[in-house]
């Protein structure tokens, strides 16, 4: 596929000019060739992805709350199978045939037009933001055990602007820092989570494996729960674009991410309800530095909430670097103003950054469980979108070489996406009527900011460019003629 122009132009875009068109890519495109720094090797992306999705056990706790430890462990057996797999290969596919940053947002655009690659973009962004502020609230309910005026008032409103403006910085200097750290802390947040598995074996009693209340199940809160932390696979195509040698890196990166986000769960629910007594009311957001005093004495009590707070830092710097990003990608692509694509002398983008970090602390005021079912209420939107642009690619565009595809054809993939797409229904359904109309609300926000957008461009109010280090997404037209450059 052709490359427009130099590689140190860009090109001015009008974004009005792209309605009524599809985007798809017709030929091999070649990673954007614009070196902005280093890029991220396998081990980095591997905790870079972990962070996106995972970061260790913390937050599980409220799924034995709600249904007890049977229907837990199960839970996050099963609901891999169910979502994460799925998820996981989607993202290894379009990630490798879209290596950039725009990530989901140019999938959704090739499949379904300019206008639904915004409102994804919108979206996830949102749903992205609002769960980076789950992060400062976590920190702090781990730390409120041992320092309690971390609980409330201005202490807490303090720490949560000191520690977003520290982690704000760190995303500033660098992806490739980022990723290093995230290594460290990753490492330092499993740790723990293994010395407590092997001192409480002694202790282990199978029979409270089993324990559960099909009568006593908060259904809402368990899978919000599950969905939570176990969603975000495709967080990292955003990033797609600074990655090594994407095509290959990308689909390795995520399957060692799968295996260690699954074992970095079960084990140590299977360890937290197997070695002590049952009182499901006290499973809630950071009980794990309790059950870790149980076991293992106070020692091990502080280094599971100094591990917590690592972690936190670590999911909040990859969700931030993901979230602008994302920004920085839609901008190259000419759906946000100019100034989204901007870089700092760090490669690193510093309005998209700005944004996120203010949107976290605007939304850091909320409840743990408001922000949960909020996020995956918005996330659940933009999932659906990706489902169908997956499935329409392959329908419309069977011959796209795909560096990674997945081992079966369209009927197949389709079926692979049933479960997930019901799953997401529940998730909706169950959904309270508070967070519904936020959510809906944020979404119709979304439906309004494009024509917007569009008609700032065609006032010339804003600048609208398209990078020229960028392959041309080719269209087509509505009668289905595909127009082919090169």
């Amino acid at each position: 596929m052709k490359l427009r122009g130099p590689a140190s132009r860009q090109t001015s875009i009008a974004m009005g000019e792209y309605n009524g068109s599809e985007y798809i890519g017709i030929r091999e495109a070649p990673t954007p060739s614009t070196n902005h720094g280093k890029k991220i090797s396998v081990l980095p992306l591997i905790f870079l992805i972990f962070y996106e999705v995972s970061g260790g056990p913390f937050g599980v706790e409220d799924s034995v709350k709600a249904a007890g430890p049977l229907l837990a462990l199960a839970g996050f057996l099963l609901f891999p199978l169910i979502w994460s797999i799925p998820e996981a290969l989607i993202t290894a596919e379009m990630g490798t045939m879209f290596p950039e940053n725009g990530g989901y947002v140019v999938w959704v655009s090739s499949a379904l037009g300019p206008f639904w690659g915004f409102q994804q973009g919108w979206m996830k962004w949102l749903s992205g933001v609002i769960d980076n502020a789950l992060y400062p609230v976590l920190f702090l309910d781990y730390l409120k055990s041992g320092i309690p005026a971390l609980g409330g008032g201005l202490p807490r409103v303090i720490a949560v602007l000191a520690l977003t403006i520290v982690l704000t910085y760190m995303n500033y200097r660098g992806l490739t820092i980022v990723g290093w750290v995230a290594v460290l802390l990753g490492v330092f947040s499993i740790l723990p989570f293994i010395v407590m598995g092997f001192i409480s074996i002694p202790k282990l009693r199978p029979e409270r494996w089993l324990a559960s209340d099909l009568h006593n199940i908060d259904w809402n809160l368990y899978l919000n729960t599950l969905f939570w932390n176990l969603n975000y696979w495709d967080s990292i195509s955003t990033l797609a674009g600074e990655v090594d040698n994407p095509k290959k890196t990308l689909p390795k990166a995520l399957f060692y991410a799968l295996i260690l986000v699954v074992l970095g769960y079960f084990f140590p629910l299977l360890t937290g309800t197997g070695a002590i007594p049952l009182h499901r009311d006290l499973w809630t957001d950071g009980y794990f530095s309790d059950v870790a005093k149980i076991l293992g004495g106070v020692w091990l009590r502080w280094w599971i909430q100094g591990a917590a707070a690592m972690s936190n830092m670590g999911m909040f710097v990859a969700e931030m670097s993901s979230d602008s990003f994302q920004l920085l990608g839609m901008a190259e692509r000419g759906m946000l103003p100019e100034f989204f694509a901007r870089r700092s002398r760090h490669g690193t983008p510093l309005v998209g950054i700005l944004f996120s970090a203010s949107g976290v602390l605007l939304l850091s005021w909320l409840s743990f469980q408001e922000i949960v079912a909020a996020e995956n209420f918005l996330y659940c939107f933009g999932m659906i979108l990706e489902f169908v642009a997956f499935i329409r690619l392959r329908i419309i565009a069977p011959e796209v070489p795909r560096p990674y595809k997945i081992p079966m054809g369209t009927i197949g993939v389709t079926l692979m996406c049933v479960p997930p797409t019901i799953l997401i229904c529940v998730v909706l359904a169950l959904s309270s009527l508070k967070v519904m109309v936020v959510s809906l609300v944020a979404v119709m926000m979304g439906f309004v900011l494009h024509p917007c957008i569009v008609h700032c461009e065609k006032k010339r109010w804003l600048r609208f460019v398209v990078s020229s280090d960028l392959p041309v997404i080719n269209q087509a037209s509505r009668e289905g003629e595909t127009l082919i450059d090169g």
